[in-house]
């Protein structure tokens, strides 16, 4: 009997991505590893592989792919057996690529030994306070009302109309960066410009809802947090993203934001190492993903749009 490919979806971010297959449990037949773009985000997502090869396929362990990514989006990873009976069990590991970035810290003279571990050093245990992060909004009809990490303006509960917003971060690390717009539902001059920490985005008493609203992350400590956010829009269901960029709005790009919560979550964790098999893990395919490109992934190939393009590569 034939058995099936056993599939994956990773999320990737914007940048440079190593697809490398890792291990296989039939170290004499291994089976095949094939990468696909998702087809809606095939004009910002490419896969540069070698030119002697006509299709993105690893072969054997150690072997591996470039993914190069203007813009988040997904990779279909399928492991397919190379004979009717072959084994399935894989292991891929989708890692982000970095050039690394120079700080000031870097730039500085050597700190004395009694200096040695003041401050935010990524990695080891953290002197960064989350909870700090706070969010001073304009809500209609009520005035500037503050919220603080991962805790509503406005929202779900009493959902109004929200104008503006500031976000404040004291303490915030040095070689970290935030900054945030919104888009306002009347053309304004503020209405898409690019704000740091502390900066107002959005007008007040000018009857203006925000429509969407989009935060980023920049700088050589970004790597070590990740944006959680979720939003109300009005008559929409509440939408909920992370990643170091960020963007939401409403269905049709136009209702009003009436709700709004944001945190950081600090990864300090250390990458997963390889794991080797075992007999039963025949039949499944594992996929590693680097905590520093905090990608969630689903076992799910149908969320693959459109679904024509998924069935072209499934049996």
């Amino acid at each position: 009997m034939k058995r099936s490919r056993q599939s994956k979806i990773a999320d990737v971010d914007k940048g440079l991505v190593i697809v490398r297959y890792a291990t296989a449990a039939d170290e004499i037949r291994p089976p095949k590893i094939e990468v696909l773009v998702n087809p809606k985000d095939e004009k910002h997502i490419e896969i540069i592989s070698n030119p002697l090869h006509s299709e993105a396929v690893l072969w054997q362990p150690g072997a591996c792919l470039v993914v190069r990514a203007m813009q988040p989006g997904k990779l279909l990873v399928e492991v397919i057996p190379v004979d009717d009976d072959g084994s399935t069990a894989a292991t891929v590991k989708v890692e982000m690529l970095s050039q690394g970035e120079t700080s000031e810290a870097q730039l500085a003279p050597p700190a004395s030994a009694a200096a040695v571990g003041i401050g935010y050093s990524p990695g080891a245990k953290s002197h960064v306070d989350l909870d700090r992060l706070k969010i001073i909004g304009h809500v209609a009809g009520i005035g500037d009302v503050t919220a603080r990490a991962d805790e509503w303006l406005a929202g779900p509960s009493a959902p109004t109309r929200i104008e503006g917003l500031s976000i404040v971060w004291p303490g915030k690390p040095d070689d970290l960066d935030i900054r945030y717009c919104v888009k306002l539902a009347r053309p304004h001059a503020v209405s898409g410009r690019m704000m740091g920490l502390g900066a107002y985005a959005g007008t007040r008493g000018r009857a203006l809802p925000i429509v969407s609203i989009r935060l980023e992350m920049s700088g050589a400590a970004a790597s070590s947090f990740r944006m959680v956010s979720e939003a109300a829009f009005l008559g929409a269901p509440i939408a909920r993203t992370s990643g170091k960029q960020i963007e939401m709005a409403g269905p049709t790009g136009r209702e009003p934001l009436v709700g709004f919560r944001l945190r950081l979550d600090e990864i300090n964790i250390p990458l997963q190492p390889v794991l080797t098999p075992t007999a039963r893990s025949q039949g499944r395919v594992r996929v590693f993903r680097s905590r520093a490109a905090e990608s969630q992934l689903h076992s799910d190939p149908q969320s693959f749009d459109p679904p024509t393009r998924t069935r072209a590569v499934s049996e």
